[in-house]
């Protein structure tokens, strides 16, 4: 109805023009009328600005509402009441469809806002690599794996370690690998997959990358545990009869000596047995110590969680292991940045494994000159709170860095392979890890690493 009434008036504007036209021909072969020619004349050029304007008003609010729907400008309003019924019909259908773009506009916003929330949320490292080489990090969790690191080409991924670039640029669609990740001086392992996308028309490739080096030391725990827990269990059901059978004879020796005093010979055969079974009872005294020493790794306790001053807790355990010294030469170093930096953990296993670790780092440097053991503490760019013993001493080698967080595994003669299994499992229990490495001194450095 409002398009007719538009082509009406259009028609009507028209034949009027028309109609003038032929006034003013006729007028313009007849003489005497140049008064009416005059005025015909300034109807006709109104006339045709009426038509003209009438049209060009039509196309602007037409170009109007097309740029308005081209750059999603729905602020715009189309009031055609002046121009007749049909412009305000009209101008409702401009309304009513920039309206339905503005809601679709909405909705699909809505649901571009609720997948990068999703996507957001995901725990698991989300990474695309483009064809261009270009790379873009798609989570928080990406983005906590690399820290502050700047991350524009893959050849920036070069950081992290050559083999990780490699196996991130070669693994095929549906392919899982498990990379080595450096990061800090430390070592994680990933698990990797990947998917091709297509957007637009480029071609890129999507991974996920899994952290998953505490779940396997958490897996290796636990190994160990119910390997230790079944052989203490079996020890301990064999050896606790020989100890006691052991001392059994002992006090029996004694009685048969008071019996035959006077009998030389018999007196020196019985000291040679004496003397036997107290080795093997003294030795079966050593060896339940030292089992029941294992237990401590089975039987380790829920941490109780608070939040612990750093600063304080290196200040005790300088205090304990400088008693535990007895005066011997020994410096420390104390380096927290903050000052006012804490650690969700259980103070006393806290302490407990600092003074192992301490103490691990006084033995190291028995031959050194000028002893000095550095702690340090300090936020990475993860966020994550990393406590670090540091010693001057003669290092670690290569081959031994795996090796000495396993149970039973010990360098030292008189040691039992405990110590240093229980800190992995301690910090385990804080949902941490520990790390051991060379420092730029060239001594070992061992990082607590709090998440």
């Amino acid at each position: 109805m409002g398009f007719n009434t538009f082509s009406a008036l259009i028609g009507l504007r028209t034949a009027l023009i028309m109609v003038t036209l032929l006034g003013l021909t006729y007028l313009l072969f007849t003489p005497g009328y140049h008064a009416a020619i005059i005025v015909l004349i300034l109807v006709l050029i109104f006339e045709c600005y009426s038509l003209v304007r009438f049209i060009a008003k039509t196309n602007a609010e037409l170009v109007r509402f097309l740029d308005a729907a081209r750059y999603a400008d729905y602020s715009q309003r189309f009031e055609l009441r002046g121009m007749g019924a049909g412009f305000n019909e009209l101008g409702k259908a401009f309304a009513d469809i920039l309206e339905r773009f503005q809601t679709n506009r909405q909705q699909q916003e809505e649901k571009f806002r609720h997948v990068k929330a999703v996507v957001e949320h995901i725990p698991v490292p989300l990474i695309s690599i483009r064809e261009n080489t270009s790379i873009k990090l798609w989570n928080n969790a990406a983005r906590q794996l690399f820290g502050s690191s700047r991350l524009v080409t893959v050849n920036d991924l070069n950081q992290f370690g050559s083999d990780f670039v490699y196996h991130l640029t070669n693994i095929q669609a549906g392919e899982r690998r498990l990379v080595s990740f450096q990061f800090e001086n430390m070592e994680h392992q990933l698990s990797v997959s990947m998917t091709n996308i297509i957007v637009g028309r480029a071609q890129e490739k999507l991974l996920s990358l899994q952290d998953i080096q505490n779940e396997l030391d958490a897996n290796q725990l636990q190994a160990w545990q119910d390997l230790v827990r079944v052989l203490t269990h079996e020890i301990m059901n064999s050896i606790t009869p020989v100890a006691s059978l052991a001392k059994t004879a002992v006090d029996l020796v004694e009685d048969t000596k008071e019996q035959v005093k006077g009998q030389a010979n018999v007196l020196e055969y019985l000291d040679d047995i004496a003397s036997a079974v107290q080795t093997v009872a003294r030795r079966s005294d050593g060896l339940m110590h030292f089992v029941g020493s294992y237990r401590k790794l089975t039987r380790l306790p829920a941490p109780k969680k608070i939040k612990v001053k750093v600063a304080e807790c290196f200040t005790q355990v300088i205090q304990i292991a400088k008693q535990e010294m007895h005066g011997k030469e020994l410096q420390f170093t104390v380096d927290i940045e903050p000052n006012e930096i804490e650690v969700n953990a259980d103070p006393t296993m806290l302490e407990h494994i600092l003074i192992n670790l301490v103490k691990n780092a006084q033995q190291a440097m028995q031959h050194t000159e000028s002893p000095l053991i550095t702690m340090t503490a300090r936020i990475n760019r993860r966020s994550q709170v990393l406590i670090e013993i540091a010693d001057n001493g003669l290092g670690i080698d290569d081959d031994l860095k795996r090796k000495i967080f396993v149970p039973f595994f010990t360098t030292k003669k008189e040691g039992s392979g405990v110590g240093l299994a229980l800190t992995r499992q301690v910090m385990n229990a804080h949902g941490g890890a520990v790390k051991v490495t060379n420092s730029e001194a060239g001594g070992a450095l061992f990082t607590l690493v709090f998440i």
